[in-house]
C-alpha cells in the first residue's frame, strides 16, 4: 500500500503549519510570561523599597521614643533631687505647720462628713463611715506623731518651770 504522492505532501505541509503554529503560541506564552515575571519583579522590588523605608521610620521612631524617655527620666529624677533637697531643708516649726494644716484640712473633711443622728427604723443599720486611704492613715499617723511630741514638749516645759517654782519657794522659806 503505497500513498500517494499529493496526499503525503499535504500531511508535511499541515505537519509543518502545526509545528510553526505551536511554536509561535509558545513563543507568545514565553512573551506573556515573561512581561508577567517583569512587573512581579517590579511590584516585589517596590515592596522591599517600601519595606526598607517602612524600617527605617521604625528605627527613628524608636530612637526619638528612647530619646524621649531618658529625656523623661532625667527630668524625673531631677524633680525627685529637688524635691529630696527641699525635703531635707524642712525646718520643725515648717513641719509643725504642715502637719496643723493638714490636720485642720481632714476636720473639715470630716465635719462635711458628719450624719444626723436620728434613730433609724428597726432593721437598719448605720452607715459605715468612709475607708481610711493610704494617704490619709499617713496624715493621721504623723498628725498622731506631731501631737506626741508636742505634748513631751510641753510636758518638758512645764517640768521646767515647775522645778524653777520649787527652788524660787526653797529661797524665799
Amino acid at each position: 500500500m503505497m500513498f500517494p504522492q499529493s496526499r503525503h505532501s499535504a500531511s508535511s505541509q499541515q505537519l509543518k503549519f502545526t509545528t510553526s503554529d505551536s511554536c509561535d503560541r509558545i513563543k507568545d506564552e514565553f512573551q506573556f510570561l515573561q512581561a508577567q515575571y517583569h512587573s512581579l519583579k517590579l511590584e516585589c522590588d517596590k515592596l522591599a523599597s517600601e519595606k526598607s523605608e517602612m524600617q527605617r521610620h521604625y528605627i527613628m521612631y524608636y530612637e526619638m521614643s528612647y530619646g524621649l524617655n531618658i529625656e523623661m527620666h532625667k527630668q524625673h529624677q531631677q524633680q525627685v533631687l529637688a524635691a529630696i533637697e527641699r525635703a531635707k531643708q524642712v525646718t520643725p516649726p515648717e513641719m509643725n505647720s504642715i502637719i496643723r494644716q493638714l490636720q485642720a484640712h481632714q476636720l473639715s473633711q470630716l465635719q462635711g462628713l458628719a450624719l444626723p443622728m436620728t434613730p433609724l427604723p428597726l432593721g437598719l443599720s448605720q452607715p459605715a463611715l468612709p475607708a481610711v486611704t493610704t494617704s490619709s492613715g499617713l496624715f493621721s499617723l504623723s498628725s498622731l506623731l506631731a501631737s506626741q511630741a508636742q505634748a513631751k514638749e510641753e510636758k518638758a516645759s512645764r517640768d521646767g518651770v515647775d522645778s524653777h517654782r520649787e527652788e524660787d519657794g526653797d529661797k524665799s522659806d
